[in-house]
Formats: C-alpha cells, sequence, structure tokens
C-alpha cells in the first residue's frame, strides 16, 4: 500500500520509523528484533536508509598509502524486501542522488517494482567527505527534484532507453525531504522553501522533515509550505535523543535548535541513561502534542536503537 493512501485513509494521526541497513558484514537479526519490539504499536510503513560508498584512505606498513571505496550499509533493497514480505508492513526505501547515476536509479527502480514495493523517499544525499559542495556523479542528479522527476517519467513508462517497446510503468508513491529550520547549505528558509516546492511540483506525493525538537519550528513550516502553494501532507520527524553528547552533536550536525528548556534539562545529565530519560520524556510531549494538532502521521528516527521508541509510541499511541 502507497504511503499517501495510508495517510489519506486513515482518521487519526499514525506512525512509522526508520532503520539502518545492517553493517556490512552482519546479519538482519538486529533490525528484525528492532521491528518486532514495535510491530504491536502498528506501525503503517517503515523506512529504510541507503547509503553511499565512501572514500577511505589506509597507511599500509611500508608508510604508502591506499585509497579504497567501500560501501558500509549495503543492502537497502534486499532488506526493505525482506521487511515487506516478512512482516507485511509497506517499506519506503530510500533513493539517492548522492553516489548514483540515473542508469543505476532506474535499475534500483526496476528492482524494487519486481519485489511489490511502492514506495520511496527520493533524496540528495550528502557528498563525500572530502568534498565542500555536493558533486554529483557522471550523467547523476544534482538535485533531488531531478530524481524526482525521473521516478515520475518511469510512472508514465518513459525508461532511459527510448527505443524500448512494450514498456511497464513503474508507479511509486514520492516522498521527499523538508527542514523546518532550512537545510544548511540554504541561504535562508524561504529560499528552501523554494527548493522543496520544486521537489513538491515535480511530483512529490508528500513531505517528511528533518528532526526538530520546538514544534512551533513544524507548525510554523507548514504553514509557510501553505502559504507558497504546497499542499502535500507534511510528516513531523522525531529524533530521541539518548545521549548527552548530543546536545552538542546534533546541533552541529543537522543545524538546528534545541529548545532552552531541553537544553538545561540535558546539561543537568550525569550519564547518558539520564540523558536519554529526558529525551524520551521529550519526545512523548512533541508527539502528544503533534497529534493533538492532528499532525498525519509521525515519523520516527530510530539509528537502530528501539527501546526509548516504543516507550514512546506506547504513551502516544
Amino acid at each position: 500500500m502507497k504511503v499517501i493512501d495510508i495517510i489519506k485513509n486513515s482518521d487519526k494521526t499514525v506512525f512509522s520509523f526508520e532503520l539502518l541497513p545492517p553493517l556490512k558484514g552482519n546479519n538482519a537479526g538486529r533490525i528484525y528484533k528492532t521491528i518486532e519490539s514495535l510491530v504491536d504499536y502498528d506501525p503503517k510503513y517503515i523506512n529504510i536508509t541507503t547509503h553511499r560508498d565512501e572514500v577511505e584512505f589506509r597507511e599500509l606498513a611500508d608508510g604508502s598509502i591506499k585509497k579504497r571505496t567501500i560501501r558500509k550499509r549495503p543492502g537497502t533493497v534486499a532488506i526493505a524486501a525482506s521487511i515487506q514480505h516478512k512482516y507485511g508492513i509497506p517499506v519506503v526505501p530510500h533513493i539517492l542522488c548522492g553516489g548514483f547515476n540515473k542508469s543505476e536509479t532506474e535499475y534500483v527502480l526496476i528492482d524494487l517494482n519486481f519485489l511489490g514495493i511502492q514506495n520511496v523517499l527520493a533524496l540528495r544525499g550528502d557528498g563525500l567527505k572530502d568534498q565542500h559542495t555536493f558533486k554529483p556523479e557522471e550523467n547523476g542528479h544534482a538535485h533531488a527534484n531531478e530524481l524526482v522527476e525521473q521516478i515520475v517519467n518511469l510512472g508514465k513508462g518513459q525508461y532511459m532507453e527510448q527505443d524500448l517497446k512494450n514498456n511497464t510503468p513503474l508507479d511509486f508513491c514520492i516522498g521527499v525531504a523538508g527542514y523546518p529550520e532550512k537545510h544548511f547549505e540554504a541561504p535562508n528558509l524561504e529560499q528552501d522553501l523554494s527548493y522543496l516546492k520544486q521537489k513538491v511540483d515535480a511530483g512529490a506525493d508528500y513531505i517528511v522533515t528533518q528532526m526538530f525538537f520546538d514544534n512551533q519550528a513544524y507548525f510554523d513550516f507548514v504553514k509557510k509550505c501553505r502559504e507558497i502553494g504546497i499542499n502535500v501532507p507534511i510528516i513531523p520527524g522525531i529524533k530521541p535523543i539518548n545521549m548527552k553528547n548530543q546536545l552538542t552533536v546534533l546541533p552541529k550536525i543537522f543545524s538546528i535548535d534545541l529548545p532552552q528548556d531541553l537544553s538545561k534539562e540535558l546539561a543537568k545529565c550525569k550519564n547518558n541513561e539520564e540523558a536519554r530519560e529526558v529525551g524520551t520524556e521529550w519526545a512523548i510531549y512533541q508527539s502528544k502534542d503533534l497529534v493533538a494538532h492532528n499532525a498525519p502521521s509521525l515519523h520516527i528516527y530510530t539509528y537502530g536503537i528501539s527501546d526509548n521508541v516504543k516507550e514512546i509510541v506506547k504513551a502516544v499511541f
């Protein structure tokens, strides 16, 4: 079932969560354990992240430097299909611009269609660590709206090889990312909203936001989206804090603000256990408030940790 249909057919706020594929060399046991701890609370869909190749430099015994390329978390398509087959819950694999060209993207979408997966989240993704600005692959997409256009065109049966015959349309529900406090590369929120509108105008069905910790930022974001003609569902993304150092790490990495009340409580914490308790309580408060304001869905970023997520959904749903 498509995410957009799940949302439209529900008379109350639903919830979903996001998982990381296993690290290369690991099995799917931890993924399944996380799902099984949450499945009783009726998650309506599960997002599976995608990770591009990374470049590493290692010093050898002779002092020389060797460059190697590795993908630390392969298997997004396979683990997504496994989850949907095993649990009967719709999955939303992430599709990236970064690290993939148009042809590779097309083949991934063909595979997903064969596997009965109807949903994707279209993202630009991050650049390589040594890049100051994002650089697309040769014959790849530079922006997420271009990726959305490719997916939409496949829905019309338009493949890259124009001489194909009897083309089967690949009909996907397409989600995209939104940033209530703006993407860190955007000069201001207004410009970032114009980029978001390009993605929606290209054919995105819904928006899921980056994490935020002040619900007013989400409410203001939704209002500004509506004012410029973005009318698709906007799903709030919730990240439960579970470590004390996230007080400083999250604002630095994601260019977001923490409310003063939250930061004060985290600063008092003596260890990660106390920080996790504060973070869980804050996420419950956020979630209940968002449900009261009729958010279409809550999307929870688990990062492979499910204990606090279970506490949240038990308290809210």
